[in-house]
């Protein structure tokens, strides 16, 4: 891998991490807004608190550079799974969250691929 590709994934890694640390956030503050997209979907809204968990374990580890390829799956799924909760055609702003949402699986896809990069607690192997 050249030697500029580690910086890059890292920076990769942080914009993503700021997108789930500010998930966490926002559950943790405002947790009633989540909880209403999860009523409205006939979900328990208790399943806030695992998701704000994830959110923020997530970020976590991809500041840290642990574990990033297979998280990275992971959280394409979950930001896959979560876009259904803002599949609200009425609503301009939900369908832009949607399709943000897909956008995000796409970087996390890339991460998955390339791994954490060299700057990382844990780097992951490049085979």
């Amino acid at each position: 891998m050249p030697d500029w590709h580690a910086p890059i994934l890292l920076v990769a890694r942080l914009l993503i991490a700021a997108l789930f640390l500010g998930g966490a956030l926002q559950k943790g503050f405002s947790p009633s807004q989540v909880m209403g997209l999860l009523a409205g979907k006939g979900l328990p809204e208790w399943l806030v608190w695992p998701a704000l968990v994830f959110d923020a374990v997530a970020a976590l580890a991809l500041v840290l550079g642990v574990g990033v390829r297979p998280l990275a799956f992971a959280l394409a799924a979950y930001c896959g799974f979560t876009s259904i909760f803002h599949w609200i055609p009425s609503d301009p702003w939900q369908i832009t969250i949607f399709v943000k949402n897909w956008a995000i699986a796409g970087g996390c896809l890339a991460l998955a691929v390339t791994g954490s990069g060299g700057l990382a607690l844990r780097p992951d192997r490049t085979t």
